[in-house]
């Protein structure tokens, strides 16, 4: 297999540095080097980027970047636009004079250990204008992923206007890339699809302002010289944490080279940067792989477990969501009763859904009441507090649904602050599902949107969970608070939200929240700073969820990806259904009286049988077996600490007649060990047909010959749960 490095040799004779100023920084994981150099002009270049070199000659034996012709296309680790360089730049800033052209050169560098692994931190600055460019790495060696962004300030007399902002520049050298992108529309989420890049820019991107990655989600895969797969090969996963408009380019040179350049979208988004101000470009996470997209996946899950995701090493609470059983109908003796199922099912929690809040305009539809967040008499007399109690004598705790960026025409705070949404003032007023969006770059919004938790809490400590449902893309562009500064909206609306949830979590850091957009259009790795799981999806139909969580489990761990069992595709069986859902963080929305007393009692030994393995299929590691997009099967398993335990997870989607049925090789055991294999999940009365099951096999066998799992059945599964003896 052809290494995959970087190498650079540029010639520029403009600005010289030193000997000894010819700087060599060195960014490291336990598997992957990336390592900068600075030149004689003084100019810092990338000069590779692979596996970690084992030897220090290595990295001296390394082409320096010495000086010359610009030309040479020489790879500038943060290159601005204006001057040599013919492609794509990571920065464009037009100074007080006029001048588009930014060039910047090394003035110093350092590192220092921070929690996980090592930060690298270079200065960067223009010699001819007071601009200066920080770089910030963070290499987490075990986890063998690194995170990077950057930051714009400057000393002019007058504002800067930043027109490219990128958060890095990575470049490669190999003879052919493959992208990897993930598509999306309701219930049509991470849509796989694979396409050699050829000369020429590839761009993936969003213009939503929110609800961001409605079309397109924030991550992608890239394979080098063939597609990226799952088992085997060059691959890398790169991510980047904005809850907003956000822009992958990747641009393939004339010689054959590319620079993957991720940004926050510069679309409509000029951005004035005052005199010592600071932008912060948004984070980039990557992590290099030479055993295909599985280990990369591995990588950045561990990574998030530890470091990114709100409570990433904490427990997850399984629920009972009222949603597709009553919509808007329901009152407090509805939801009572249904409390008192979510404790017969034996889950954590019961969650109050939308439909709840607004008096003047009720929240019965759609249409209105977003915005208006008191109880809506009519429904629940008592209000909330009721419920709270009501689920505490229950046995389980109580959850509830809020959409705060959001308003409604028809409400109360429209009519008192209609300047608080964005809208235009002089044209006919677009409506996305009937509600508008509120401006969090005013500073009084984000105090109310603050105060829509904040006085939930206050009224009812004992609120355990909050599902944050944000369900509208930015239209009708105008702020009536930015005034002339309309170009800065995109941006400073999406840190007004982080300012709100950094506040939240101050004040609350122990309280869950599901991070939801119309599905799954946020789950970024910033917002899931502030959010313990994300919504991934609308779509609860069990066959369309194997390939949506097929795609959220490139980037995600399983903690992360709320799964619930509901009545959609009714065809398929409860079982079914409920072993799809439980391959992710287990969740139910749906009446029990829905369900025979054999599904009832199914359920019931699903969720303990959850609850069980949860420090498994929570926190261990991810083995993707059989890809649903590669034929009529689909497998994943867990291996939990140790290698003590896994589950596996088996399912038949639309089997051919007859059809050769292969044995699924396991893997992620230990090999020595011996592990006794048992079927879970059974219905009620049920044996299980599995011919291994009862059986010890040892983790050699398991992953060399494997376990005949799959059947011809149509939407059939299995749980297998296999333990070292």
């Amino acid at each position: 297999m052809k290494k995959i490095f970087l190498l650079l040799i540029v010639f520029f004779t403009c600005f010289q540095v030193s000997a000894e100023d010819r700087k060599t920084i060195r960014v490291s994981t336990d598997n992957t080097d990336l390592i900068l150099k600075v030149a004689p002009n003084g100019r810092l270049y990338q000069s590779y980027l692979g596996s970690k070199l084992l030897n220090e000659q290595d990295i001296v034996s390394l082409p320096s970047a010495s000086g010359g012709d610009a030309s040479a296309n020489g790879w500038e680790v943060y290159a601005g636009s204006g001057a040599e360089d013919y492609f794509e730049p990571a920065v464009a800033i037009t100074h007080n004079d006029g001048n588009p052209c930014t060039i910047l050169r090394y003035v110093s560098s350092e590192s220092k250990a921070v929690d996980g692994g090592t930060e690298t931190i270079i200065r960067l600055r223009d010699d001819q204008y007071p601009v200066d460019v920080t770089l910030y790495y963070i290499a987490y060696p075990k986890e063998d992923v690194i995170k990077t962004w950057s930051e714009i300030s400057h000393q002019e007399k007058k504002p800067v206007m930043l027109s490219r902002y990128s958060s890095t520049m990575l470049y490669f050298s190999a003879e052919k890339y493959f992208l990897t992108e993930f598509s999306s529309d309701w219930a049509k989420e991470v849509q796989m699809s694979t396409q050699e890049l050829q000369f020429g820019k590839k761009i993936l991107d969003t213009k939503l302002g929110s609800r961001a990655a409605m079309f397109v989600q924030p991550f992608f895969e890239l394979g080098f010289d063939r597609p990226a797969n799952e088992h085997q090969g060059d691959v890398l996963l790169g991510t980047i944490g904005w809850t907003g408009n956000f822009r992958f380019t990747f641009e393939v040179d004339n010689e054959g080279n590319l620079r993957v350049i991720p940004a926050i979208n510069p679309y409509a988004s000029y951005y004035e940067l005052a005199p010592k101000d600071v932008f912060k470009t948004p984070e980039f996470i990557f992590t290099l792989s030479k055993e295909g997209t599985g280990k990369a996946s591995r990588n950045i899950h561990a990574w998030a477990r530890n470091y990114q995701l709100k409570d990433g090493k904490g427990d997850r609470m399984t629920l009972l969501n009222n949603w597709e059983n009553t919509g808007f109908k329901f009152d407090e003796k509805v939801l009572v009763e249904l409390m008192k199922e979510a404790k017969h099912l034996g889950v954590d929690m019961f969650l109050l859904d939308d439909g709840w809040f607004a008096n003047k305009y009720p929240r019965n539809n759609d249409h209105t009441g977003l915005g208006d967040w008191e109880a809506t008499k009519s429904k629940l007399p008592n209000g909330v507090p009721a419920l709270v109690a009501a689920a505490k004598e229950a046995g389980v705790k109580f959850g509830i649904w809020i959409e705060p960026e959001m308003i409604s025409p028809k409400s109360e705070l429209f009519e008192k602050h209609p300047e608080w949404a964005i809208h235009l003032p002089n044209r006919e007023t677009y409506y996305y599902r009937n509600q508008l969006v509120l401006d969090l770059s005013n500073p009084k919004v984000q105090d109310f949107v603050f105060g829509v938790v904040d006085n939930i809490m206050t009224e009812n400590p004992d609120v355990a969970f909050f599902k944050w449902d944000c369900n509208s893309p930015i239209t009708n562009v105008y702020s009536p608070y930015l005034k002339e500064k309309q170009s800065q909206l995109y941006i400073n609306h999406v840190r007004g939200v982080y300012n709100v949830l950094e506040r939240v979590k101050a004040k609350y850091p122990n309280v869950p929240m599901m991070l939801c957009s119309g599905g799954g259009a946020r789950c970024d790795y910033e917002a899931l700073k502030y959010f313990t799981e994300f919504w991934c999806s609308d779509n609860t139909d069990p066959i369309e969820r194997l390939y949506i969580q097929w795609g959220f489990s490139q980037f995600f761990p399983a903690k992360a990806m709320c799964a619930h069992v509901t009545s959609w595709n009714s065809k398929t069986s409860v079982k079914f259904r409920t072993d799809v859902a439980s391959m992710c963080k287990l969740g139910f929305d749906m009446g029990l009286k829905e369900l025979s007393e054999d599904e009832l009692a199914y359920c019931q030994n699903a969720v303990a049988n959850f609850n069980r393995l949860k420090p498994v299929i929570l926190d261990g590691e991810l083995y993707r077996l059989v890809s649903p997009y590669e034929g009529n099967h689909m497998s994943v398993m867990y291996v939990g600490e140790g290698q003590k335990k896994a589950v596996l997870y088996a399912y038949d989607i639309h089997p051919r007649f007859g059809e050769k049925l292969l044995p699924v090789k396991l893997q992620g055991l230990d090999p020595m060990k011996m592990y006794k294999v048992e079927e879970i999940n059974l219905m009620p009365g049920k044996k299980s047909r599995l011919e291994a099951n009862g059986k010890t096999f040892s983790g050699d066998y398991l992953m060399k010959v494997g376990l005949n799992v799959f059947t011809g059945g149509q939407a059939q599964s299995r749980v297998v749960e296999l333990v070292a003896q």
